[in-house]
């Protein structure tokens, strides 16, 4: 078969075919994750990314190329998780600006497309490393620039770009020595293969196996995770707005005569009814999600700029009792308190483990994402934590390298002075959230939080999940391993034996204090006997304990 033009309906088909394939090899994905630790989540966060832009695809499908590209992209945005997600809606934002005025497409087009995603994910990576996705994605669309010139067939077009993304994704190791040293591919590259491979297999008429033919929801992606919900922090009457009200408008130009859309505008009228409110739209529709008292005036106003297409209302009051008992570990973002009055600084903050929300809700974070190992917050949920502190200048600390890239992109997409201070650990968002003064400016506290984060040594205790050899270490499943500052350092077959090396790594005679988060798989036994013996080795520091109840990380330390 050859396709010597590529149209929306098409192309829609490739992306939500593309999806259900990372969707059936995400746990395949995740394996490649170079640390042989508990959390690796590559697959599970491009998986979540791509299912989110193809879900925005499925409910605007259009024969218009351009208007599945823009979808897609919006999706992607708003759903993107982790480095991984975020580099992926990065390039696929890219490749729909490429396409926005295109009804139809042909293959030099479709390869100049490609070609601006590499771009445009490129400018947003700070420091760009080869053999990644990144270099994946690139050679991939090098060479789809080149066959393009000579070839009008789109379906072979396509295959010389699945056939160049595995020989690339193979080189990855003599690029990145790490993984060469480990023996793995690059997982985001890997992703990036099974997404193309998804696309050609429409292009040829083909299916790929164990394809199912519904697309999984959102939520029943992120219920699969076990991530707790806000609910089960709140209390029925905390409650202010009881009604999640989502829907979609198609415009209608009779009634845009009457009430010009301005998407600022209609975001910041909405704003009046609720909060939690997002508003994505483009020249055909409107989307919203709001939590509302009073739902019906909120359709009443939509209803102004067009017809709707989709309406969702549910009573968040009625659903809190069930939600709390069923739900046990669904991503939630809790405010510390219900607000009313907009306050000058908001401070929002990523942590997995009751005990360190708790603590950073104590040294003033006013919203903490639960997220970080096993599930990084999207772009999304972060964009949401940024509205519900209800505040004129909002901090973000991520407390994870992998989710400082989505909380950027939030701090881009909303309409308030936000900026990111880059904290990778526990520790080093406490260090920063100790180091803000609500006293001084927005740019006075970004230069004092981020110097924080040099203050602070982070050391963590967690289990292998394979045999692996890193760092000049032969590790093997079920050891626990020591790592300081993002590295590897010690292992042993003992749990307290592995803490004790660690900490004897970390402490020298300059260290004065010792922070020690208990994870949820530690005994009070346990955490007594590693106290004693921090107490009595290293005498000249103060060692100061919390339960963080964080999982899979057996202990946190913090070296001040």
């Amino acid at each position: 078969m050859s396709v010597t033009t590529l149209d929306g309906k098409r192309f829609a088909e490739m992306v939500i075919q593309g999806a259900q394939h990372l969707t059936n090899n995400a746990k395949m994905v995740d394996a490649l994750n170079v640390f042989p630790v508990p959390d690796g989540d590559t697959g599970t966060n491009m998986n979540l990314s791509i299912t989110s832009g193809a879900k925005e695809v499925k409910n605007n499908v259009s024969g218009h190329i351009g208007k599945v590209g823009q979808a897609l992209a919006k999706g992607l945005l708003m759903g993107a998780r982790g480095n991984s997600g975020v580099i992926l809606s990065q390039l696929f934002r890219g490749f729909a600006k490429s396409i926005e005025q295109k009804e139809v497409i042909n293959s030099v087009e479709f390869a100049q497309a490609l070609e601006t995603g590499v771009a445009t994910a490129y400018k947003a990576v700070m420091k760009p490393i080869e053999g990644t996705i990144l270099t994946v994605a690139r050679d991939a669309a090098q060479k789809a620039t080149a066959v393009a010139k000579k070839q009008p067939d789109i379906v072979k077009l396509m295959d010389e770009v699945v056939t160049e993304a595995k020989a690339s994704l193979n080189r990855t190791p003599d690029l990145l020595p790490v993984l060469k040293e480990v023996g793995v591919v690059d997982s985001g590259g890997q992703g990036l293969v099974i997404i193309y491979e998804g696309f050609l297999a429409v292009l040829k008429g083909e299916e790929l196996p164990q394809i199912s033919t519904a697309l999984p929801s959102m939520d029943e992606l992120v219920s699969a995770e076990h991530h707790k919900s806000v609910q089960s922090h709140m209390s029925t009457e905390d409650i202010q707005f009881g009604y999640c009200t989502e829907f979609m408008v198609r415009f209608e130009k009779d009634k845009l005569k009457d009430n010009p859309f301005s998407e600022e505008k209609f975001r910041n009228d909405l704003s009046e009814w609720g909060d939690s409110l997002l508003v994505v739209s483009d020249d055909e529709i409107v989307k919203v999600h709001i939590h509302a008292e009073h739902p019906g005036e909120v359709l009443n106003y939509g209803q102004k700029y067009g017809s709707f297409m989709k309406i969702k209302v549910e009573n968040m009051r009625e659903q809190h009792s069930s939600i709390v008992a069923e739900d046990h570990a669904e991503m939630k973002t809790v405010p510390a308190e219900p607000v009313t009055k907009k306050e000058e600084y908001g401070i929002v903050t990523v942590a997995m483990g009751s005990g360190i929300a708790d603590l950073f809700r104590s040294i003033g974070a006013k919203a903490v994402i639960e997220g970080g190992q096993t599930m990084n917050p999207s772009t999304e949920d972060i964009v949401r934590a940024i509205q519900e502190v209800n505040a004129e200048k909002v901090i973000i600390l991520p407390n994870n390298s992998n989710i400082v890239m989505a909380a950027r992109q939030a701090a881009d997409v909303v309409d308030q002075e936000v900026i990111v201070v880059p904290s990778k650990t526990v520790p080093q968002g406490m260090a920063a959230l100790l180091a803000f003064n609500p006293g001084v400016d927005l740019a006075q506290n970004e230069a004092n939080m981020t110097e924080a984060l040099s203050h602070v040594k982070t050391g963590q205790i967690t289990y292998a999940v394979r045999d692996t050899h890193i760092d000049g270490l032969d590790i093997e499943t079920g050891d626990f391993m020591g790592i300081f500052d993002g590295k590897i350092t010690v292992k042993d077959t003992n749990k307290l034996e592995a803490a004790k090396k660690l900490l004897a790594a970390m402490i020298d005679e300059a260290a004065e204090i010792l922070t020690i988060l208990q994870g949820e798989d530690v005994t009070d036994e346990e955490m007594e006997a590693l106290t004693k013996y921090s107490e009595s080795q290293f005498d000249h520091v103060e060692v100061e304990v919390h339960k963080g109840e964080q999982p899979l990380y057996s202990f946190i330390f913090a070296v001040e």
